[in-house]
């Protein structure tokens, strides 16, 4: 259950950091952190302690964490900087079952400053091969009961490595105590879908089958992976976008109006949905990888990693019975964005010859990125004296909306993990659906495409969002 209203400010807080000097804390977390705290969102009284493998003193440990806020935070000014580094400590000597390193004494002390009921908050920007030890590490030393865990994506690489380790966590903490995180589910645009769509009865009226033609989600990107080539060879698009990011937004968009106004119940929306998908047919995916992608560092020469993806999915439910959702990511593509589109079928009433109408379909597009953008793609007459049909767009930029001051998706989910708000993170149950979704593809994977870096990736993928193909790319 949430705190109330601004009950978490007055609880003093202890968060710690696995992987605290690691890539993912410094590109995301900390700056996530660093935003909460120039919001004025952090407990009045907090804590974080790194912990990792190195000997590092607190004073280089805060360093560290400047550095990277300044290459990384957004808009973050000298007083938000020292904030920030006053709060941090920092515990060597790794973190395992046997052998606890310094966390335990920093935390001793932490706690005499912030007293014993202090909150413990515990964050694993870690590799997912390493859960499970840090997890029964956490157990054996006494550290489970009565705090919060965010694991990090993804929560498992295969259905079985899921069901080993949800068995553990569960064996451990309580559901509640445990975030799953998922940064797509806490952009601000990712947010503003349901409210859009249930607050607005332009949007209610249309959202089904009976108006709605087809669901794109695209997120190209064309960015490849070279920082982390390792850890991507091992997961692939399939594994790091379409389990979690591309199904979870799937399911944002096809889940039946919430039961009630809590974020339980936004929640037990979106996971319902996800029982209705149907296993994903191997037929109707395609895989990619990219030109020159095996001449990375620490990718093998002869690798069968998909750095693009593309599927066709569907809902066995009345709301969406017979409409194909498309989904598509990838690296090195031929543009960065990040689009929901729903294709509207045409209207019945059509006055206006065949022949006349566009080419394009009339749309309802949102952008995942930023505030988010809405626009609708409609059809007009051509002013003048013709009887042309021209397509355009209706357009609502939500960054124009009074005071919009949106928080980065890190630091909102961190948000609702300091007040105990599990809307926009995934439960066990959830989860299970998405990887018995995906699992058909793992079994029985297809051909694999190469693609040059600078396109729109497979060619073979266009025919999955027949007849109108990518809306968004054009």
């Amino acid at each position: 259950m949430s705190d109330a209203p601004g009950e978490h400010r007055s609880t003093p807080t202890v968060f710690v950091l696995y992987g605290a000097t690691g890539d993912l804390a410094k590109r995301l977390v900390m700056p996530g952190f660093a935003a909460l705290a120039a919001a004025g969102l952090l407990p009045e009284r907090w804590t974080l302690v790194g912990s990792g493998r190195r000997p590092v003193s607190d004073e280089e440990y805060r360093r560290h964490v400047v550095e990277g806020l300044r290459e990384f935070g957004k808009g973050l000014d000298d007083d938000v900087l020292d904030e920030v580094a006053a709060g941090l400590r920092f515990a060597g000597g790794g973190f395992s079952e046997s052998d606890p390193g310094e966390l335990l004494e920093v935390l001793e002390q932490v706690r005499g400053e912030l007293g014993e009921d202090a909150q413990l908050v515990h964050y694993l920007a870690l590799p997912p091969s390493t859960f499970d030890d840090y997890t029964r590490a956490i157990a054996a030393h006494g550290l489970a009961e009565g705090s919060r865990v965010v694991y990090e994506k993804p929560y498992g690489t295969s259905p079985e490595s899921f069901e080993q380790l949800d068995e553990l966590v569960q064996s451990v903490f309580d559901e509640e105590q445990v975030f799953r995180i998922d940064h797509f589910l806490g952009k601000e645009a990712t947010q503003q879908l349901h409210v859009l769509r249930f607050a607005n009865r332009l949007f209610e009226q249309v959202w089904s089958a009976e108006h709605v033609a087809q669901v794109q989600i695209d997120v190209p990107e064309t960015l490849g992976v070279d920082e982390r080539a390792q850890f991507y060879d091992a997961t692939g698009a399939t594994l790091d976008m379409l389990v979690t990011h591309l199904l979870q937004v799937a399911a944002e968009v096809a889940a039946e109006p919430p039961a009630g106004p809590g974020p339980d119940a936004l929640q037990e929306a979106r996971e319902a949905v996800l029982a209705c998908f149907r296993p994903i047919d191997p037929s109707e995916v395609v895989l990619g990888q990219s030109s020159g992608y095996r001449h990375l560092e620490h990718v093998d020469d002869e690798s069968g990693t998909d750095t693009f993806v593309a599927a066709r999915v569907w809902v066995d439910n009345d709301r969406w019975r017979g409409v194909p959702f498309v989904l598509r990511t990838g690296k090195k593509l031929a543009e960065s964005h990040q689009h929901v589109t729903l294709v509207l079928r045409p209207p019945t009433a059509l006055q206006h010859g065949p022949g006349q109408r566009p080419d394009r379909p009339e749309t309802i597009t949102f952008t995942l990125s930023g505030n988010g953008t809405v626009w609708a793609g409609v059809t007009a007459r051509r002013p003048g004296v013709s009887d042309d049909l021209v397509p355009g767009r209706l357009h609502l930029d939500l960054a124009e909306l009074p005071d919009a001051e949106p928080l980065p998706p890190y630091a909102a989910l961190l948000r609702d993990v300091l007040i105990g708000d599990r809307a926009l993170f995934t439960t066990s149950a959830g989860l299970r659906d998405a990887w018995r979704v995906v699992t058909p593809l793992l079994q029985q994977r297809g051909e694999l495409h190469p693609y040059e870096a600078g396109t729109w990736g497979p060619e073979a993928a266009d025919e999955l969002a027949a007849p109108y193909g990518w809306l968004t790319q054009h």
